[in-house]
């Protein structure tokens, strides 16, 4: 990557080739932004700040379904604290069973009497029961509670076109089919809307070990019956199931052979501090400063990831028809000592804090092409917004973030241009600040930064081309420890606080702690 002068947004990510000095490791940085505000670019979809729930440990079963005679307050057997959180961070879709899990899931095992569910051995994620008490309809009423729309991953590993196929017709049709009437038989007289279908997950490894110019004829043929068996006005948007990395093939086949039914194209890319083995990722607490970076740097890859795969949409689709959806993303850390490896529970600190609010910046530079993003996952695996534990529950820093990001949903990107010196440890090195802008709904310009420097505050000049700003208020998270987080015995520790600007003239200047998030409002 080449060095520049000014870098904007989330483009300066990483290979910058200048570092700080240790000796001026407690001097603050300075750093300059302008806002954009006459060059107005694409509309960042709300769906990039999907959620991810799989039938994985404590995911779905104690995370959001607890049954009926559970003690733990509920309503139908959903959790009340859970569901009142995810309402509050105004969640617009969520990507269901999975995932691993989907492509051996099938769908008729989870309707009809919970009494009659056959049990299953969950093969991927820890070889425990998967009771199927929580099914379809379960999880359609779970969206309708927390008001998101559905995108559903559908069985292509071990499934069959037919099976496929019925699922569509009985969650969409309105006719007075033998399927449409099960579902009504069921308890579901209305046809559901399923806004997104999954053709596929991870057709290149748990999903079937596949080829991509294997996959593709698969992709055509499903979706061919997709279509058929959904009523016209009812037919979702089609996801293919592409690559992960830094990957471009799954791209190059599907947009250049996938046709008309190809929407968009899924990929998937995980955080971790140690890329070297995949069976040493490093610990989610306890690190040093050397890991908090590279995590950083690591996460900031998936700028060059989604720059590579767009431009081969581009060049094989240059009306911007297929979206590119990053429908899997996050940290992922050793297992946690004393848990079973299969569940992926890990702890959420400011670290992981940060790590959302980088990909966020980075997702709205490529908001034309990026209109989905699924954070792995919703609760108790992975980087989760909320953890619990028995009938209590905290929420991460990263639910704070993406409910400080709130604004941006919908919002018209603005590019930032900024000026920021670099932050090192070791050999590693990063800017000091990342940045994204954008004009909301509300007709604010809504300025997002995080200061990466676990030891140094940025004092940061922002100005506005062409307008005079007034201030800007909202709210800071940051943490004194490299690794705070939260529990459910003290769930304040990394927690949001108001924060304000000051002003130098016509610029704003926004002092920022290190290791933190700040998202303001401008006046």
């Amino acid at each position: 990557m080449k060095k520049k002068a000014m870098l904007t947004g989330a483009a300066l990510a990483v290979g910058a080739l200048l570092g700080a000095t240790a000796a001026a490791a407690q001097d603050p940085v300075s750093v300059e932004v302008t806002i954009r505000a006459d060059q107005p670019g694409a509309t960042i979809n709300p769906n990039v700040y999907a959620q991810f729930a799989e039938h994985l440990g404590a995911g779905i079963y104690e995370g959001v379904w607890v049954g009926e005679n559970s003690d733990i307050p509920h309503t139908n057997g959903y959790r009340n604290d859970v569901v009142a959180a995810l309402r509050d961070l105004q969640v617009p879709l969520v990507r269901w069973p999975g995932g691993c899990f989907a492509d051996d899931y099938n769908w008729r095992e989870g309707i009809g009497p919970r009494e009659d569910r056959p049990v299953r051995v969950n093969a991927h994620w820890g070889g425990v029961p998967e009771t199927n008490e929580f099914g379809l309809h379960e999880f359609m009423a779970f969206a309708e509670m927390i008001d998101a729309e559905v995108y559903i991953s559908g069985n292509v590993g071990s499934g069959t076109v037919r099976e496929m196929g019925d699922w569509l017709e009985y969650m969409t049709s309105d006719t007075d089919s033998a399927l449409a009437n099960e579902r009504r038989a069921n308890g579901r007289q209305e046809p559901w809307t399923v806004h997104y279908f999954g053709i596929g997950n991870e057709t290149w490894g748990c999903g079937g070990s596949m080829r991509p110019e294997y996959y593709v004829d698969l992709f055509r043929q499903y979706a061919t019956y997709v279509n058929i068996r959904t009523p016209h006005a009812r037919r979702p948007v089609i996801v293919a199931s592409g690559g992960n990395d830094d990957g471009t093939r799954w791209a190059e086949v599907l947009a250049s052979m996938g046709g008309n039914d190809v929407h968009a194209i899924s990929h998937h890319y995980y955080t971790r501090p140690r890329q070297e083995r995949w069976e040493d990722k490093g610990p989610a607490t306890g690190f040093a400063e050397d890991e908090w970076i590279s995590t950083l740097r690591n996460t900031m890859l998936i700028d060059d990831y989604i720059t590579s795969n767009v431009r081969v949409l581009d060049e094989h689709d240059p009306q911007g028809r297929i979206g590119f959806f990053v429908d899997e993303w996050g940290t992922w850390y050793d297992p946690e000592p004393g848990r079973e490896p299969g569940f992926l529970y890990q702890q959420n600190t400011i670290r992981d804090g940060l790590v959302a609010a980088l990909n966020f910046n980075i997702f709205h530079e490529h908001a034309e092409r990026v209109r989905m993003t699924n954070i792995a996952q919703m609760v108790n695996v992975l980087q989760a917004m909320i953890l619990t534990d028995g009938p209590r529950m905290t929420l991460t820093p990263t639910y704070h973030v993406f409910h400080m990001y709130r604004p941006f949903q919908g919002a018209t990107h603005l590019p930032a241009e900024i000026q920021t010196p670099q932050y090192s440890v070791g050999d590693v090195t990063v800017p000091s600040v990342s940045v994204s802008a954008a004009r909301g709904e509300d007709g604010r310009i809504h300025l997002a930064l995080v200061n990466l420097d676990a030891t140094r505050e940025a004092v940061v000049t922002a100005s506005v081309a062409g307008s005079t700003v007034r201030g800007a208020a909202g709210r800071v998270l940051t943490a004194d420890a490299l690794d705070a987080h939260n529990t459910v015995d003290a769930p304040t520790v990394v927690t949001p606080a108001s924060y304000s600007a000051s002003r130098n003239g016509d610029d704003l200047v926004l002092r920022l702690p290190p290791k933190s998030v700040v998202v303001v409002a401008l006046d």
